[in-house]
């Protein structure tokens, strides 16, 4: 595929490919969206028209085996992901798969066997590290602005979103579908930033609970990861509190400064040095994935990396699946 123009075709054209990817492909060199697909035709057919999409199916099958994709981005809920990913492989065509990457570490491992035997790419959607907040982050520390690395806080806490208890998306909070509830859906970001700064963790503690009973996923979460050099991270992801303690907030403290930014709002980026406070405007894509697509269609073309592999992923699954067994 080198050299090519990368033709995709989407698999579940929902939410997440409305303004955070879709918009996306057709942006990026040498990158053109030429397909979509959701179960409901109908909803296809109206994703197709508004983003003037050429060609829509109700059936993944149909749209694998069009002659006019050459890849696919699998945006699906996470408990289909290994068998569109599969599918995709077997049709020799390479995949852009939406985290969380799948329910479980087991499955993870499963897609990176198929994408051994199919000898294709696969990366995984965990966009943040393309969008320069993270990338200044990891340079600042490359740098040892804040020196010695001794711990890292993390603290999602959001009011019950009532939407997720609709129809559409209520997969977010099924275990079968999406495997730990909004934990699962949210936390797959900050822990693959965290790998990516910081390498695998040492170890690995956690314990998720079903506070309010709301539904059948925990609705509270912890972790601890300890990383080399004995970085310590402690996180906490809570979906039951008052909104008024609504928070997203990361802190990386050294022992020469600080860095404090959000994983999800739109911040700036706080510099906290014995100088002073240094603030960085930093600003999210409209498109968010913006990024990471421009960087998995060169990777698909062979013209760079893979942005994020199945192996790096796995790396989270590991940790949310250990989280999850002492529930």
């Amino acid at each position: 595929m080198a050299n090519n123009q990368i033709a995709w075709g989407i698999i579940g054209c929902g939410d997440v490919c409305e303004i955070k990817s879709g918009p996306a492909f057709n942006k990026v060199d040498r990158s053109t969206l030429v397909a979509v697909m959701r179960r409901d035709v109908a909803k296809a057919e109206d994703f197709a028209r508004r983003h003037h999409v050429p060609r829509f199916y109700g059936d993944a099958g149909e749209l694998i085996n069009d002659k006019a994709v050459n890849a696919i981005y699998v945006a699906t809920p996470p408990s289909t992901h290994e068998y569109y990913t599969e599918e995709a492989l077997k049709a020799g065509k390479p995949v852009y798969v939406e985290k969380p990457v799948t329910v479980n570490a087991a499955t993870c491992e499963r897609m990176i066997a198929l994408a051994k035997k199919y000898n294709n790419k696969v990366s995984v959607a965990h966009y943040r590290r393309e969008l320069p907040l993270f990338k200044t982050v990891k340079s600042l520390l490359e740098k040892g602005t804040i020196g010695n690395i001794r711990l890292v806080r993390i603290s999602v806490l959001q009011q019950p979103n009532h939407k997720y208890t609709n129809a559409e998306h209520a997969w977010r909070l099924d275990p079968d579908l999406a495997g730990g509830g909004l934990f699962h859906d949210l936390s797959p970001h900050q822990l693959d930033i965290l790998c990516w700064l910081f390498g695998e963790p040492k170890f690995s503690t956690g314990r998720s609970l079903n506070q309010s009973r709301s539904y059948n996923a925990p609705d509270i979460t912890s972790v601890e990861l300890g990383f080399e050099k004995n970085i310590l991270m402690q996180g906490v992801w809570a979906f039951n509190v008052a909104e008024n303690s609504r928070e997203d907030v990361c802190e990386i403290i050294g022992d020469q400064g600080k860095l404090r930014f959000s994983f999800f709002m739109n911040s700036d980026l706080q510099v906290i040095t014995a100088a002073g406070t240094q603030v960085m405007p930093m600003e999210f894509p409209v498109n968010i994935q913006l990024p990471m697509i421009e960087a998995v269609t060169k990777y698909f073309r062979g013209d760079g990396p893979n942005p994020c592999s199945l192996e790096d992923a796995l790396v989270s699954m590991r940790i949310m699946d250990k989280t999850l067994q002492t529930s």
